[in-house]
């Protein structure tokens, strides 16, 4: 029987022993822990409105709220999938940005004076480079949606819980077949290693 040299086996063991302890840690962990937060958002619509945060909790996602929007006002597009663009004002207020509704027109221009706007908090955008977000990472700034569409634009897509990610399941799945592969290659590598 071929004898396994030390030193390699005992880095590939490891490597795979950090590999499975990953999949466990996504499978056992994060996505327990994701699925009770995205019940927990499931539910938030149907809460009673908050005051608007300033500042990220992404556990007051989807909740509803209500906040005034002083002038000035800058307005921006932003890509928005298959509903076109949607209108984002900047208000005059720290901290606080607000989707008026969505328009086809890429030249679109929109105009709106500010003003008391109900809806519901979801995101802004974050238009960093992936690069500058993995460098430097920060949650997501929160930007009230508006429910009723402002400025003559069509209305805004309503909470959806689907555009959360969950990906731990596949996260978890993934490094056991990055431990499978290592392992395979590793034997295969071992068995064709001449002898002596």
């Amino acid at each position: 029987m071929r004898r396994l040299p030390f030193l390699p086996t005992l880095l590939v063991g490891l490597a795979v022993a950090a590999m499975i302890a990953l999949g466990l840690w996504q499978l056992l962990d994060r996505r327990p822990r994701k699925l009770a937060f995205l019940e927990q958002l499931a539910g938030n619509p149907s809460l009673p409105p908050v005051a608007f945060p300033r500042i990220p909790d992404e556990r007051l996602l989807f909740r509803r709220t209500i906040a005034t929007c002083r002038p000035p006002v800058a307005i921006r597009l932003a890509g928005a999938g298959a509903a076109g663009f949607r209108a984002i004002a900047t208000c005059n207020d720290p901290g606080l940005t607000v989707q008026l509704g969505t328009t086809r027109d890429p030249k679109a221009r929109v105009t709106w004076g500010g003003g008391t706007v109900a809806g519901y908090i979801g995101h802004a955008p974050d238009g960093r480079s992936l690069i500058g977000a993995a460098l430097h990472p920060q949650p997501p700034r929160p930007m009230l949606i508006a429910t009723t569409p402002l400025a003559g634009l069509s209305a805004n897509a309503p909470p959806n819980i689907d555009s959360v990610p969950n990906n731990h399941l596949a996260y978890g799945v993934q490094w056991f077949f990055f431990a499978g592969v290592a392992t395979v290659i590793y034997l295969l590598a071992v068995g064709r290693r001449p002898n002596g």
